[in-house]
């Protein structure tokens, strides 16, 4: 376990530096999932642009959109790297198919929190089997669910620390970061999609709307898949 000098220098470092120290404290053991958004790209080059040891992997859900697809490669060219993909298990999609239809997500919020389970977290845990450190893209700005995150946190459900080193960044600061640098992103960005996941489950927001009101847009929820179980549950605390 990390002491609470090093939780309170990490917390306080840039977000180059925290990943540096992290991957120095445990080498090999700090993964980056990234879902090739515009705050993932951010700290993809991060990674790459200062050659930090840090393992950067995607979730292929097989419903992602072709820019998705296409940015993926235009990434790994762009930083002469192969960044891992991880599949949903065949037999777990073919029986949810079966089950509830290619589109059942759109029938009931637990249609869609099992398809979100299937095709994303359980891909996740098997990335995250043997990391100390599980670095995400989260910023604060994106929801009211990710307004109280902390830089850096333990997760118990995963027994790993979680490490949000954009979690201050404005949407600005974040774009400055991409124009300076020339960061590969999506091309849907430029397009009202701010949040993007499944092109099924996304649409582009309309003005007023927060980042994440396209995702899973016919349905009235947290707009979260499971993915940061712990955050869903101190959401559903705070409103009891």
């Amino acid at each position: 376990m990390l002491s609470k000098s090093t939780l309170d220098i990490i917390g306080s470092a840039s977000a180059a530096e925290g990943l540096a120290l992290l991957a120095n404290q445990y080498p090999g053991q700090v993964v980056f999932s990234s879902s090739l958004g515009q705050e993932d790209q951010v700290i993809t080059d991060l990674i790459f642009r200062n050659q930090i040891p840090v393992e950067v992997f995607t979730l292929d859900t097989g419903r992602l959109f072709n820019e998705t697809y296409e940015l993926l490669e235009r990434t790994n060219a762009r930083y002469k790297t192969t960044i891992k993909v991880f599949f949903p298990e065949a037999s777990d999609v073919e029986e949810y198919v079966q089950t509830n239809g290619i589109n059942g997500f759109y029938e009931s919020v637990e249609n869609r929190k099992s398809c979100c389970y299937i095709r994303k977290v359980k891909p996740l845990n098997r990335a995250l089997a043997n990391a100390k450190v599980w670095v995400t893209g989260l910023r604060a700005g994106q929801s009211d669910n990710r307004k109280e995150m902390p830089v850096i946190e333990w997760d118990e459900t995963r027994g790993l620390y979680k490490y949000n080193p954009l979690i201050q960044w404005s949407f600005d600061e974040m774009m400055d970061y991409i124009n300076l640098h020339e960061v590969p992103y999506s091309r849907l960005h430029d397009q009202g999609f701010i949040s993007i996941g499944c092109a099924p489950c996304t649409r582009a927001i309309e003005s007023g709307e927060e980042a994440r009101a396209g995702r899973w847009w016919w349905e009235n929820s947290q707009k979260e898949c499971g993915l940061h179980a712990g955050e869903n549950k101190k959401q559903e605390a705070a409103q009891s």
